[in-house]
């Protein structure tokens, strides 16, 4: 039988911070930029990552940077209790993390370790994933799914009574190990000691020559501390972005949860195929979004108003209550002078465009 692994005190005073991988380019998507930058629905996929943690009771972030590092800290640097971190070369998650070695000296508590790169990631995954970790004791846990097509994932291996014994990357996998269903999303949570404990230890024998954050668990569990696996991320939110294929799939999956909380407050969408709605866009309860619609960045939408079709509302419009905006009615857009104060603290446009389908307004 084997012996119990060590367990550590789950008290309620542990510090709690999340450590965000952010330094990535991803190449396939042919792009100058960041990849944590690109938008999905309006805005940085980075954001969504934060607004998660921040949900799930983290106040402490280090985002790992490294190509294309002014843009992200220029986006980030003024949000609460974020700290950036660089990795000038990217040598694998592991090394990531290693980076983050001075940040966390004499931190006591625990660190969520997130891929900035997962926008559909939700806040009562990682409120489970950390609940879970501290109740337990476990020096590290990690939150898994299941996918029918499994491919690129690392593959969970769990011994014949179904406890975690490791995991293996896609590239490493044995013909066994590639049938396994069950993958990494990349959503862990450490005791922050053992973590950075274990780093050291980390090898680059794999097939990318890397350094990978997962082989600390392997080394957690071979020196008896509990490693938990959970499998608790619905398939859905464990979609990755490697290209821009998968930026449009991700941004179709989060329109999908946008449309269906303004429906949950009361606001009805005619035809959700034909309508688009960014994620900061605010919409009062009664009003009507018809087909062809796309309301853009942070658009502030009155009560009891009639959108569309054939509309496009500009970020930065503030369309008042009970208007109406379509093709041949234009009304009541910053008309008053509480609606142009109100757009103007705010330090957005005012302005407003209607699009009509060319048929209609002679506009290409």
């Amino acid at each position: 039988m084997a012996p119990a692994a060590e367990t550590r005190s789950s008290g309620s005073g542990r510090g709690l911070s999340a450590l965000i991988l952010a330094a990535g380019r991803s190449t396939r998507m042919k792009s100058d930029r960041p990849k944590v930058m690109h938008e999905i629905c309006g805005r940085p996929m980075l954001s969504y990552v934060l607004d998660a943690c921040r949900e799930a009771g983290v106040d402490r972030f280090s985002i790992v940077v490294g190509f294309g590092k002014e843009e992200v800290i220029d986006a980030f640097s003024g949000q609460r209790g974020v700290e950036f971190v660089e990795q000038n070369e990217q040598r694998g998650t592991g090394h990531a993390v290693m980076m983050c070695g001075e940040a966390y000296e004499g931190f006591v508590g625990d660190c969520v370790v997130i891929a900035g790169d997962m926008p559909l990631v939700r806040a009562d995954t990682l409120r489970t994933l950390i609940g879970g970790h501290r109740a337990s004791g476990a020096a590290a846990s990690l939150a898994t799914t299941v996918l029918d097509d499994p491919t690129s994932y690392g593959r969970i291996v769990r011994d014949e009574s179904g406890s975690f014994l490791r995991i293996v990357e896609d590239r490493d996998c044995s013909e066994d190990e590639l049938a396994i269903k069950e993958v990494n999303p990349s959503y862990y949570c450490f005791d922050a000691q053992a973590l950075f404990a274990s780093l050291g230890r980390i090898k680059t024998d794999n097939a990318k020559g890397e350094y990978y954050i997962t082989d600390v668990l392997d080394i957690l569990r071979q020196g008896g501390k509990a490693v938990r696996a959970e499998t608790s991320v619905p398939a859905e939110d464990a979609t990755g972005i490697n290209s821009r294929a998968d930026l449009a799939v991700v941004a179709a999956f989060m329109q999908r949860r946008i449309q269906a909380h303004w429906m949950d407050q009361g606001v009805s969408i005619i035809d959700p195929r034909t309508t688009w709605i960014d994620a900061s866009v605010e919409i009062g309860a009664q009003t009507v979004i018809h087909p062809f619609t796309y309301l853009e960045g942070n658009a502030r939408i009155g009560g009891g108003c009639a959108i569309g079709p054939f509309a496009f509302v500009r970020s930065g419009a503030v369309v008042l209550d009970e208007s109406r905006v379509g093709p041949g009615a234009l009304s009541a857009f910053d008309s008053t002078t509480e609606g142009r104060q109100r757009a103007q603290a705010g330090g957005k446009r005012s302005g407003q465009v209607v699009r009509r389908p060319p048929a209609q307004s002679g506009i290409a």
